[in-house]
């Protein structure tokens, strides 16, 4: 059965350009999300030089104008050069990109989180959160659980990410700035952010496909399953499919995050964190979640359509749908995908939801091509 649905939306990933272009290009992260489905995508700041003014923030616009396959909207950095120290000029960027982040870096010192959040009310701007305490890694790697126990590696506690989330509800509380929480893993995120929703905290926040499919117990040897945040215990992973499911989540972003083959060949404790995300979102989630009885497909949709759009006040876009084949079995093989990047925990899947068409401004972007 081909069902025809409003075109996805990523408001997390990771393009790499300028500055990392050996990973992925706008020309190749694109073409990966209309691969998948995706006709708009907000790109994360962790580039070189890291978009904190309108001069550094031209570089990119300048490939995305000259490459991207669908629309591709900027992220600025909180701090300059995200070092987390002195505060970028909110107004000089607002009209420029779609939100702030120091995204791969939490922002560690909660005076700075305070005067960025207070700069960021009086500008009426997003700070979208990588919450992570960096006192309380340890050189973790993984999630601190029974898998680290049990096969001798160093864990990441929940502490690190739920800790600076309570920290920056806080002072999301006090100073009424509009705060979004990227790619949160733990049960004590989803409850904390919960809570703060019932007090009119003017928060929001994302999860990914990866914690939603899958948790400690599929971890093996093999960088494919490195990310960050790590991936957490069967009760958080319980915990954000409530989530989702009661709209404490607001949104699925992928936080695409493409490396090399080498980068990502060194095993859990040496490999680069991150995997690639775009061309596996939807029939993995579709297949896990709505196959299973677990969450309706109307939900699993509004998360990749209307709940980021709403997050970030992008107007809807009509003429961008997607069609998609629900009932024919496929097999995930990396080796097909747009991207330049190859890591994925997914490898191999049997899965249902083969995007077949993309459409953009009333165009095709992406058609599937069975001889492809």
């Amino acid at each position: 059965m081909v069902v025809t649905l409003p075109a996805f939306t990523d408001i997390h990933v990771h393009f790499r350009e300028p500055g990392q272009t050996y990973k992925e290009t706008i020309l190749s992260g694109s073409r990966a999300a209309a691969r998948g489905g995706y006709t708009l995508v907000c790109a994360m700041p962790n580039l070189d030089p890291v978009p904190d003014s309108p001069g550094t923030l031209a570089v990119e616009q300048a490939a995305i104008d000259r490459d991207a396959a669908i629309t591709v909207l900027p992220y600025c950095s909180i701090t300059k050069g995200r070092k987390g120290r002195e505060l970028v000029d909110f107004e000089a960027l607002k009209s420029r990109c779609v939100a702030f982040s120091d995204d791969g870096s939490g922002v560690q010192d909660g005076d700075i989180m305070l005067r960025a959040m207070e700069a960021a009310a009086r500008a009426d701007v997003i700070l979208a959160a990588h919450c992570e305490d960096n006192t309380l890694l340890k050189g973790g790697y993984i999630h601190e659980g029974r898998y680290a126990r049990e096969h001798g590696h160093r864990g990441i506690c929940s502490e690190s990410e739920w800790g600076q989330i309570r920290r920056d509800l806080e002072l999301c509380e006090k100073t009424g700035c509009r705060y979004h929480v990227c790619h949160i893993s733990t049960r004590e995120s989803v409850a904390l952010i919960r809570e703060a929703k019932a007090r009119g905290v003017r928060v929001s926040c994302e999860t990914a496909p990866h914690y939603l499919a899958l948790c400690e117990e599929d971890l093996r040897e093999d960088g494919r399953f490195k990310m960050n945040p790590p991936l957490r215990s069967a009760e958080d992973r319980e915990a954000l499919i409530e989530g989702l499911l009661d709209g404490t989540i607001d949104a699925i972003a992928t936080d695409h995050a493409p490396h090399s083959a080498e980068e990502k060949s060194r095993g859990l404790e040496g490999s680069a964190m991150g995997i690639v995300g775009l061309e596996t979102a939807f029939p993995v989630l579709y297949t896990k979640l709505v196959r299973s009885g677990r969450v309706p497909l109307e939900r699993l949709v509004e998360a990749l359509t209307e709940g980021p759009r709403r997050i970030f006040r992008l107007p809807p876009a009509p003429q961008d749908r997607v069609l998609v084949e629900l009932d024919t079995p496929f097999t995930i093989q990396s080796s097909s995908f747009a991207s330049m990047g190859r890591s994925t925990p997914f490898e191999g899947w049997e899965v249902y939801g083969r995007v077949l068409e993309t459409i953009h401004n009333g165009k095709t972007v992406y058609k599937y091509d069975k001889a492809f």
